[in-house]
């Protein structure tokens, strides 16, 4: 080995050292909490920051300083971040979003905060803890290593931290201190976070914004290791080292040569983008339909008053008005986020990047430098440039189509440092590069006439995407995925049109950007300040218009008027508290105002008194109406078989659906093992069995939200093994969830009208026809989903299914959560749906509901079907002749 390329390689080890301890640090966290902490490099820039403030500001000796910050500070952070922010989104139940929301927030926060006390300039003097030996660093990282694999492998403390990753209810139940538990994590988080970016600030230049996102850029080797191997994290980030370090050695001519350079510069960016994007998604249990809520209405007026604000500042002059001019611009970027992630629920960190395209082509065409085109006016290389990013949407677009929650956030988050890597930050593009406003508009004033009609038109797509059908679809795959996809709502092409439609956005808001700052700046667009972003739309409302505008106005008014970093750390402050305030802080506010609102007590009159005397007595021996109908709806029945029905004949009818030879299989285990069945047109066929008989895994398969391994679904004569669920709803197929899976924040009739509009056929009555069936007709249809009773969601779940006029409804478990008069009335609607022609499958574990329903019971055990007839000589049968099965079956 020659002296060039050991110094590279000790180069390398160097770098790796330091990313290795990122991955042990986010791999504990994440181990521990289930949270991925993106506010890491924030950490370690706090504390590189202190350190050298206690060193260089404070004349302390480097071996205190280095104990305060690393032993004192960096845990004492990890349990603050446990205790206040975190603890409270676990105790809600750890929603992804909110999570994820919450992290960012505290990276956001910690980056304003540092920029407020040392100032957004860059530093060079952060003093050295250890030597650059980079083997004393290998060795230490693997000493570390080693040490919290046997912690976690052999002690209680590790089967601790395994209870609690696996399941943190049930450890608790067990006995574990859960809390305790998390503490451990983030303390130690923080530590390994701390000392990192100790190791890194001397090699680095220490500023608010560089070194937590070069910290971020290294999450790279956590993702690789699945966030859970302690070695393959080591592994990859010494691997990933010392290879950036060699290919510096290699020069090439031309592009060629620019495109190597750029790659040996960043290959850790490399390494992200083929982690997040390639690799399997982690963060697999984050793929859970998102909490929703009705969405909070606008207090009235505030369109007014918006329109007032928007237009005041034509009334300014000089500095003031080329600060508002950047209002606008930024409301635009912003409107893309509520169209991805306030209406279509995707997690997009990566806006920054389509808004930084929007400008650089927006800047190349008017300057002629665009490849293959000439140069144009300034105005229609807006919108030319609109045109050329909407497809680059795909990028983040398509990732989403297969990825949700965490994973989907980090495939945007590696989009988006890619593009400033390799695009924004390479000469070749950038250099020299001028941007002028549109022939008339050249004055600011006029300039700001401009951008207002500009973002009127971009509130008018965004609301044209919000209302109708498309913005109903959207709203359901935001509030349930699945639910969704049941409907019969296209979720992979509506998942990429709110990409390309938010990349358009962000484009169009960019190019506008850079038009008022008359240049292209490409810090306006990196990677931390598209974090800042997507929290300053979250926390004011991510499915408001209004909120956008709010947001903007904010980040922009107070970088400007005050020292920087007070925007950022106003929406870090907003951002931590999503877990006490989910609403945001609107919704705060006026919680807390009908708190402090005086409450005024109901008196009774003299006569009102009379009356209660004499009601009161009766209320005594005979108990009030209300409880005693509660009683009798709840009282259990008293027959312990099934119900007796009359036979009812049954005419030969036309297989519906049809299911042959079905083998399915999870991992090891076999769920089905060659299933034969028929579900035919106007009857009613219930499928019973104990808990992993195979069950729910032949319901997915009938309604294709499971690939079986071998044999074939048939609708009618048609093969429809291969289609997805959203195709099987739109031939005929209808579903509903055992978990009720409506969409809380639009109304009754806007949830069946999802199912009209997605279903096989559009009839103009349909949802009309479906709410009169269900007894929906009335003052509720008007009601948002969230907050109704467990019954009235199921009639709307069914409902919704119906109007979308299936041949086949498939029913999974109907009947749970309803009371006895509830059941009563979904049995008659059932047996009025089946007289009509449909063909209905129940998986039910009520079996006086499916005696009292079914025309034909299948019995499943281990995954086959063992006996099918009519339902009184099925159950009998196995009631008398397999007793010891029957208390397998929960009546």
């Amino acid at each position: 080995m020659s002296a060039f390329t050991y110094d590279l390689t000790l180069a390398g080890l160097s770098v790796g050292s330091a990313a290795a301890l990122t991955g042990i640090g986010l791999i504990v966290t994440y181990r521990a909490t289930g949270v991925l902490n993106f506010a890491h490099g924030a950490v370690a820039m706090v504390c590189a920051y202190v350190l050298r403030q206690c060193v260089v500001g404070w004349g302390w000796p480097l071996w205190l300083g280095a104990v305060v910050t690393l032993l004192f500070l960096a845990p004492g952070i990890g349990v603050a971040l446990e205790r206040f922010v975190f603890r409270p989104l676990a105790v809600l139940g750890g929603d992804p979003a909110q999570t994820l929301v919450a992290s960012i927030g505290v990276f956001v926060l910690l980056v304003g905060g540092a920029a407020l006390v040392w100032g957004q300039g860059a530093r060079d003097d952060a003093p050295e803890l250890v030597s650059a030996d980079p083997w004393g660093q290998s060795a230490v990282v693997l000493v570390l290593a080693a040490g919290i694999g046997a912690v976690i492998r052999w002690t209680r403390f590790g089967r601790e931290l395994r209870a609690v990753v696996d399941d943190r209810r049930l450890a608790v139940l067990g006995g574990v201190d859960a809390d305790r538990v998390a503490a451990a994590g983030w303390a130690f988080g923080s530590f390994t976070a701390g000392l990192t970016g100790v190791l890194l600030a001397p090699s680095v230049r220490l500023d608010p914004y560089g070194l937590p996102l070069l910290v971020m850029e290294v999450m790279a080797v956590a993702v690789a290791a699945r966030m859970r191997s302690l070695p393959v994290a080591v592994v990859v980030a010494l691997g990933v080292g010392v290879g950036q370090s060699q290919l510096t050695r290699l020069h090439l001519p031309g592009g060629e040569g620019r495109l190597l350079q750029a790659v040996s510069a960043n290959l850790f960016v490399v390494a992200l983008l083929v982690a997040a994007l390639v690799l399997p998604g982690v963060g697999t249990k984050d793929a859970l339909p998102r909490t929703a809520t009705a969405r909070v209405a606008t207090p009235p007026g505030a369109w007014i008053v918006a329109g007032v604000l928007f237009l005041l500042p034509l009334g300014f002059a000089g500095s003031d008005l080329r600060t508002s001019v950047q209002v606008p611009a930024l409301g635009v970027v912003l409107l893309s986020l509520v169209v991805v992630t306030g209406r279509g629920g995707q997690l997009s960190l990566g806006q920054a990047a389509y808004a930084g395209l929007g400008a650089l082509f927006t800047a190349l065409l008017a300057a002629g430098r665009f490849p293959g085109l000439p140069r144009v006016p300034e105005l229609a290389a807006l919108a030319l440039a609109v045109l050329l990013v909407a497809p680059l949407g795909l990028l983040t677009g398509w990732p989403a189509i297969s990825r949700h929650g965490l994973a989907l956030a980090l495939a945007t988050f590696a989009v988006g440092v890619g593009v400033s890597r390799f695009v924004f930050a390479q000469p070749y593009a950038t250099s020299g590069l001028s941007l002028g406003r549109p022939s008339g508009f050249d004055g600011d004033r006029a300039y700001y006439v401009l951008e207002l009609a500009l973002l009127a038109g971009a509130l008018t797509a965004v609301h044209a995407l919000r209302r109708g059908r498309t913005g109903r679809a959207l709203a359901a795959l935001r509030d349930h995925e699945q639910g969704a996809s049941a409907a019969g709502v296209q979720v992979p092409s509506l998942k990429l049109l709110a990409f390309v439609a938010g990349a358009a956005l962000a484009a169009l808001g960019g190019g506008m950007l850079g038009m008022g700052l008359r240049a292209f700046d490409s810090s306006a667009y990196d990677p931390v300040r598209g974090l800042l972003w997507f929290a300053a739309v979250v926390v004011l409302g991510a499915d408001s218009t209004l909120g956008a505008l709010a947001a903007a106005a904010l980040l922009v008014g107070l970088d400007a008027g005050a020292r920087g970093g007070v925007a950022a750390a106003l929406v870090g402050v907003l951002a931590v508290c999503v877990g006490r305030f989910p609403g945001g802080p609107y919704e705060a506010v006026r919680t807390a105002a009908e708190r402090l609102r005086p409450q005024r007590t109901a008196r009774l009159t003299e006569l009102g008194m009379g009356v209660r005397r004499r009601i009161r007595p009766a209320e005594r021996r005979t108990g009030s109406t209300a409880a005693v109908a509660k009683g009798v709806a709840h009282r259990p029945a008293t027959t312990p078989h099934p119900r007796p029905r009359a036979p009812r004949p049954l005419a030969p009818t036309p297989p519906a659906l049809t299911a042959h030879a079905l083998h399915a299989r999870y991992g090891g285990f076999t769920a089905l093992d060659g299933v034969d069945l028929v579900v035919r047109a106007g009857q009613v066929t219930a499928v019973v069995g104990p808990n992993g008989a195979g069950k729910s895994t032949l319901f997915h398969c009938l309604a294709g939200t499971v690939r079986p391994t071998r044999g074939r679904v048939r609708l009618g004569g048609r093969d429809i093994t291969r289609l997805t669920a959203h195709a099987r709803t739109r031939l005929g197929i209808a579903r509903t969830f055992q978990q009720l899976a409506v969409f809380p924040s639009l109304t009754v009739a806007e949830n069946v009208c999802v199912g009209a509009e997605q279903g096989r056929v559009a009839e103009p009555g349909a949802v009309e026809r479906a709410l009169r069936l269900f007894g929906l007709d009335g003052e509720v249809r008007s009601l948002p989903a969230a907050g109704l009773p467990t019954g009235t969601l199921r009639r709307v779940e069914l409902a919704r299914a119906f109007a979308g006029g299936p041949r086949v409804l498939l029913l999974d478990e109907p009947a749970a959560g309803l009371d006895t008069a509830e059941v009563a009335a979904l049995t008659q609607v059932l047996r009025a749906l089946a007289a009509e022609g449909t063909a209905l499958l129940v998986v039910e574990h009520d079996l006086d509901l499916v005696a009292d329903l079914a025309d034909v019971v299948h019995v499943m055990t281990a995954g086959r079907i063992v006996a099918s007839g009519p339902p009184d000589h099925v159950l009998d049968h196995r009631a008398l002749n397999a007793p010891e099965a029957a208390g397998e079956f929960p009546a």
